[in-house]
């Protein structure tokens, strides 16, 4: 049992960082739903294009636990300007790695749309969208390393303000670009890319802003202690990258895999995914506490009660996440309403997000131990982990039950749970054998 002490401790880091990534994921359903009101080819559009903003972006994403993993490590030893430095360093590398990276995409991206998706209509559609996301990857990638740091820190709560901003901001812009306000047109879907880029932009303006606050003295924006905490950054968010890009690649080659089943399938693969986010991200949101728990508590030597941490963070995120998913598991259809406007869409859609609503808190054991151990700096074997367990055994069972066996949509999704409910038995073992203790940092 947990006691009140401890309990506290996980709600102080915890509900500002759940607060702020159910935030993000209620906005991103808010697109979904404004997208929704052009049609499923729009939907469709978006969704796809989406994931490969995500697959593209993922490997700087995975920054943030590089800068987290680090600059928890330093905490917990009392070095507080190392942090700070681990900062630095995270912010200099999403320059350097993002900017070239994404001119690249967007020039070729008519190229590799074409290629990925046979459906004309939804590449044009398609195209701006991602062109006009992949354009604020640099900001995206500076984010991700500032929710590091203020996890570490134990400062989530700047983290969940920033979000609440940007994320007003993303609604605003949507609702002006894709449907018109004033002196400005209807931009439809292209409109909605330009809404998420610009606040993708306020975002990271704000974080710099609270960066010069809440850093005085501590050589903010000026000192990365040298090349050894650059090369330190790049080997734990090498492998914590390398899982976000194989991990983003497989949910673009699912969308691709359901495109196979057609328009429909795919907008409400995106709904899906989108609902499913809403559901596990707390439990994510649980992991970076556990996270910067287990990171300090190994900072102090302590490797026991690194070890309880983990396990009571689970404890307290299987019960959230089970509370969020009641709703969709009670009434699908009415949840999805909101988000599909073709009925026989929803009908398609019903079944599979009651299914995954079902076994969503035991998502959720493997989702915290995952990102306790990458707390911990073992960011190698949960990258090999997870990458096995999607690319050798979920996206082939997948393929083969949904187009080559013709089970439909609901038959992509239930081997979706069974990959999943895997994962957290993996990830649970690894954790108790402990030798993510073991690693440096």
């Amino acid at each position: 049992m947990l006691t009140a002490s401890r309990r506290r401790a996980i709600l102080t880091l915890s509900l500002p960082i759940i607060g702020g990534m159910a935030s993000q994921n209620v906005f991103n359903l808010v697109d979904a739903a404004m997208v929704g009101r052009l049609g499923d080819e729009a939907l469709a559009a978006v969704g796809f294009a989406s994931f490969l903003n995500f697959l593209f972006s993922a490997f700087v994403l995975g920054l943030s636990s590089g800068v987290q993993a680090t600059a928890a490590r330093r905490v917990g030893q009392g070095k507080v300007a190392g942090g700070v430095a681990a900062l630095n360093g995270g912010l200099l590398l999403s320059v350097f790695l993002a900017v070239p990276w994404s001119l690249l995409l967007v020039a070729t991206a008519p190229f590799y749309m074409r290629l990925l998706l046979d459906a004309p209509e939804l590449v044009e559609l398609g195209v701006p969208y991602l062109q006009l996301r992949l354009l604020s990857m640099v900001a995206m990638g500076a984010n991700f390393a500032f929710r590091g740091y203020w996890n570490a820190v134990s400062r989530p709560g700047l983290y969940m303000r920033t979000l609440v901003v940007m994320h007003v901001a993303n609604i605003v812009l949507n609702y002006v670009f894709i449907f018109g306000a004033g002196p400005v047109p209807a931009y439809g879907v292209a409109g909605a890319g330009a809404a998420s880029a610009l606040a993708t932009v306020v975002g990271t303006l704000n974080y710099l802003y609270l960066g010069r606050i809440h850093t005085r003295g501590l050589n903010y924006l000026r000192s990365v202690d040298g090349w050894p905490t650059l090369m330190s950054l790049l080997r734990l968010s090498a492998p914590a990258g390398g899982q976000q890009l194989f991990f983003a690649g497989g949910m673009t080659a699912f969308v691709w895999i359901a495109s196979r089943l057609g328009t429909q399938a795919i907008a409400a693969t995106h709904v899906l995914t989108s609902l499913l986010l809403v559901g596990v991200l707390p439990g994510i949101g649980c992991g970076l506490a556990a996270a910067t728990l287990v990171g300090r508590s190994l900072g102090q030597g302590n490797r026991a009660e690194a070890k309880r941490w983990g396990w009571e963070v689970v404890i307290f995120a299987v019960g959230v996440v089970a509370l969020i998913s009641l709703p969709a598991v009670i009434a699908p259809d009415l949840v999805l309403r909101g988000f599909i406007a073709e009925a026989d869409t929803r009908a398609m859609a019903a079944f599979p997000l009651r299914l995954v609503a079902i076994f969503m808190p035991l998502d959720t054991i493997g989702l915290v131990l995952m990102n306790a151990m990458i707390g911990a700096g073992d960011t190698r074997r949960t990258f090999i982990t997870s990458v096995l367990l999607q690319w050798g055994l979920f996206l082939p069972a997948a393929w083969v039950v949904g187009p080559v066996l013709g089970g439909g949509l609901s038959a992509l999704w239930a081997a979706n749970v069974v990959y999943r409910q895997l994962q957290a038995v993996a990830f649970s073992l690894m954790w108790q054998r402990a030798k993510w203790a073991d690693r440096t940092v």
